[in-house]
């Protein structure tokens, strides 16, 4: 839990990937669900508009309860110009390998910018 003005604030983890990844994450704890801000998740197949999953993005960047988003790297890769823009540090992105699409490290926006501050090429 974070403390912001001397109050404990509940923080949560978002996800957006395939219903495997989603699934496996929510039987560990990590889903939530309320009418004001929704599910902290998206479910995603080949078939999910990119328009869906730039909303589901732009809307958990923007909760202030979302500490940490995790990305399938088939969604990054969907919304890859909406990460390279990124500049918050809260949401962290981590983009996570799913049983179907191994990760890539080329494809991995946070690795390049890791890189170059780091000086590699």
């Amino acid at each position: 839990m974070s403390k912001r003005g001397g109050v404990k604030k509940q923080s949560f983890i978002g996800i957006i990937a395939d219903e495997d990844t989603v699934t496996g994450f929510l039987l560990a704890g990590i889903g939530e669900s309320d009418v004001q801000n929704g599910e902290n998740w998206l479910v995603i197949t080949n078939k999910t508009p990119q328009q869906k999953i730039e909303d589901a993005f732009k809307k958990l960047t923007s909760r202030d309860d979302v500490t940490i988003l995790l990305l399938s790297q088939q969604a990054a890769n969907e919304i890859r110009h909406l990460l390279d823009a990124y500049d918050q540090m809260l949401p962290t992105i981590l983009e996570i390998p799913t049983p179907a699409h191994p990760y890539d490290m080329e494809k991995d926006s946070t690795m390049h910018r890791i890189n170059r501050l780091l000086g590699a090429q």
